[in-house]
């Protein structure tokens, strides 16, 4: 079996091995049964000729079958001691320190009829914090898992009831239980959740016994039908310094600061220093606020200059932005933490610090004074970035990227409750290239996050009332990064706020892609994944999905897909929107009760569709249907359905598509919308020619797909 990605032999994090004896020592304590035992050559529990095991324990040894470190015999004590020095001699040739001769009770065991009944648990310590490994043991594990992948428990949001109920439904759980046809059961429901209440308590001791690794390999099944682990062997781990993040009142200062100070700016246009300034002054809070420094002017572009940081420490700005090359940017941030003071947040726009291009050491520098100058409780502020290309208030018409104005349109200044964060800048940008019309409060390109890092950002928001959806695209966790940013997720959930989030760079190309873009952390995917679910994070599988769910998202930050009803004027799409709502993965199709069903004939014999359109769901009102029965039919099914999709193929005569008159129509839907509390999107189906009548559906506050599957995919991810 593999171990952990953060633990196991030849980890770089070394530590202690942890014998078996010991290992036994805390399977006793937390309840878990493991064999009688004793020492070679000591008071031994057994009689004479009582079927035992010998082990030979060795420093780093693992697998002591494959050294021949494992012997079933009777029990004799002077054959024991023979067959003891014998099986020291292997381990020592082979490399490991010896440690002792273990006599154990021979379990007889409970075996399925030509099944596997042989279990693996591994508890391990790392980046998500505590997490159980369960599936397959003995040495068909491996091929096993691929049958049967093994089940992950992330404890921290796992409860020992949620992993039975979870492993009922694995094939090694069905196996145990006799559920399989043909079988007899193993063991009982009842045992197994006694097994997992004292695997959680097991992981409390062996934290507090500072172990990071705890693996029980085989888990077997005795006559009795009890759970024993026949083998276990550990590592201890020495202290790891927890994680300081910075202050928190960062995010104030980045929605609305008063005062800003840049550094970098040239007389020359079209620098990356003077197009931030161009972007901060056409936010009216700003005027009167912007500070540049330059050394050896007092005034550029009609703006105040200073000297150097020194001036900042008795006039604070709440960001400070650092148009740099990564070495100088070094030395001011350096300076600034030195003085004590003179900014709130700064941000690092030069990379080539702590990323493939960072060959001095910049990042780690900054890194360690950050944490030392933090853990000494002394001054420090929150930095963002290196790479930080910038960020955007749209209500406040704040911008403080380098993206000049005619390369990207401003976002809508309507703002919204949706927060978009990116670990890489170029996605959030093509984001809102792609969706000009998106809707958000807030947007931060986190860059390489040295310091202020997404679950600070996270737990922030989660104390930010304006903050009511949270979008992130993610190329990696930092140390100290997964498990809080699960926890913040967690807070956010709590308060029904949606986390939608894509990660990219899982598989080992764009890992490395990652490390070189942005020094992100390659990670354990499925681990990440399993953790963050159970905290509360949508995962959006593609780009795309995540694009169709924040097309919901930007338009209703709240969505919580129920029942969803489908209407349209073409056949086709009912029939993909069928197939899409059968895929499940969360989402139902709503249903018509019979007074529903009764008022849609009404209207469609109103309408004179009877006998045209098939009074179901999904509801295809064919070409003959025009707006007013449209209108009509969307508030009855809004009356039953969670969520109403509305597809126009736009080509007919009875649609209006010119963005005059169109109007009304959209203006109808929203406020039909308004009336019941339920979400409507519509989806046209048609090519850039009827852009101009998708804009007249987004000005009305609808959310706009280019196909019925689109809008689907984006409420599965929701889901």
């Amino acid at each position: 079996m593999n171990f952990p990605p953060e633990t196991g032999p030849g980890h770089p994090a070394g530590g202690c091995f942890v014998g078996e004896a010991e290992a036994y020592g805390l399977l006793a304590r937390a309840g878990l049964c493991p064999p009688r035992h004793a020492p070679v050559g000591g008071p031994m529990p057994f009689e004479a000729g009582e079927p035992v095991v010998l082990k030979g324990l060795g420093e780093e040894l693992w697998h002591k079958s494959e050294l021949g470190a494992v012997e079933f015999m009777p029990f004799g004590a002077t054959a024991l001691i023979t067959a003891a020095e014998a099986m020291r001699r292997r381990v020592e040739a082979a490399g490991h320190r010896w440690l002792d001769g273990l006599v154990c009770e021979r379990i007889a065991m409970a075996r399925g009829e030509g099944l596997p009944s042989e279990g693996f648990v591994s508890l391990s310590r790392g980046e998500a914090g505590w997490v159980v490994l369960c599936g397959f043991g003995g040495l068909q594990a491996e091929a096993l898992a691929a049958l049967a992948p093994p089940l992950r428990w992330p404890l921290t949001f796992t409860s020992p009831r949620e992993a039975l109920a979870e492993f009922k439904a694995h094939l090694l759980g069905r196996i145990w239980l006799g559920q399989l046809r043909g079988t007899t059961p193993l063991t009982t429901a009842f045992r197994l959740g006694e097994f997992f209440e004292a695997l959680w308590q097991l992981t409390s001791l062996a934290e507090a016994g500072g172990l990071v690794l705890l693996e029980l390999n085989p888990v077997v099944l005795d006559t009795g039908g009890r759970l024993r682990p026949l083998d276990a062997v550990g590592r201890r781990a020495g202290p790891v310094s927890p994680r300081v993040p910075p202050p928190g009142n960062f995010l104030a200062a980045l929605r609305a600061p008063g005062r800003v100070a840049l550094a970098g700016v040239s007389e020359m246009s079209g620098g990356v220093g003077r197009t931030i300034l161009e972007n901060l002054q056409r936010c009216p809070a700003l005027a009167g606020g912007i500070t540049l420094i330059k050394p050896g002017q007092t005034e550029l572009l009609g703006l105040p200059c200073v000297p150097d940081v020194a001036a900042l420490r008795a006039a604070p700005v709440d960001l400070l932005l650092l148009a740099l090359p990564a070495p100088v940017a070094a030395q001011t941030l350096t300076a600034l933490i030195a003085q004590g003071g003179g900014a709130t947040v700064v941000g690092l726009v030069a990379g080539g610090i702590g990323d493939g291009a960072d060959t001095t050491g910049l990042g780690r520098q900054l890194e360690r004074l950050l944490r030392e100058t933090r853990a000494a409780g002394r001054w420090t502020p929150a930095v963002l970035g290196p790479n930080f290309l910038g960020h955007w208030v749209p209500a406040a018409r704040l911008d403080t990227s380098f993206i000049p104005v005619d390369k990207l349109t401003p976002p809508s200044p309507a703002g919204g409750g949706l927060v978009l964060l990116g670990q890489s800048g170029a996605f959030l940008l093509c984001r809102r290239s792609r969706a000009p019309h998106l809707r958000f409060g807030l947007g931060v390109a986190l860059g390489n996050q040295m310091d202020a890092a997404l679950p600070d950002f996270l737990h922030a928001l989660a104390d930010d009332p304006a903050c009511r959806a949270v979008a992130a695209y993610v190329e990696g966790f930092g140390p100290g990064h997964l498990l809080e940013t699960a926890r913040a997720v967690a807070k956010l959930k709590h308060r029904h706020v949606t986390v939608l989030m894509h990660r990219g760079g899982c598989t080992a190309a764009g890992q490395v892609a990652a490390a070189s873009h942005t020094g992100a952390m390659a990670g354990d995917c499925a681990l990440e994944r399993a953790l963050l679910e159970r905290a509360g994070v949508n995962y959006a599988p593609s780009i795309t999905a995540f694009d169709a769910a924040l097309e919901w998202l930007a338009v209703w930050p709240t969505l919580r897909p129920g029942s969803v009803a489908l209407m349209t004027n073409a056949g086709m799409e009912s029939v993909n929107g069928s197939d899409c709502l059968a895929a499940g993965g969360g989402l139902r199709a709503a249903a018509l009760d019979p007074a529903a069903h009764e008022a849609l004939v009404a209207v469609l014999t109103r309408h004179r569709l009877t006998g045209l359109v098939n009074p179901r769901l999904p509801l295809d009102l064919t070409p003959m249907a025009g707006e007013a029965a449209y209108l009509d039919t969307a508030d009855i099914l809004l009356g039953t359905a969670g969520v109403l999709i509305v597809g126009l193929v736009p080509f007919i005569r009875l649609f209006h598509t010119t963005p005059a008159e169109a109007a009304p129509f959209a203006t109808a839907l929203a406020k039909l919308r308004d009336t019941h509390g339920k979400p409507i999107a519509v989806a046209v189906d048609a090519g850039a020619d009827y852009d101009s009548y998708r804009d007249v559906f987004r000005t009305a506050g609808l959310p706009v797909f280019d196909r019925v599957e689109t809008a689907l995919l984006g409420l599965r991810t929701l889901a």
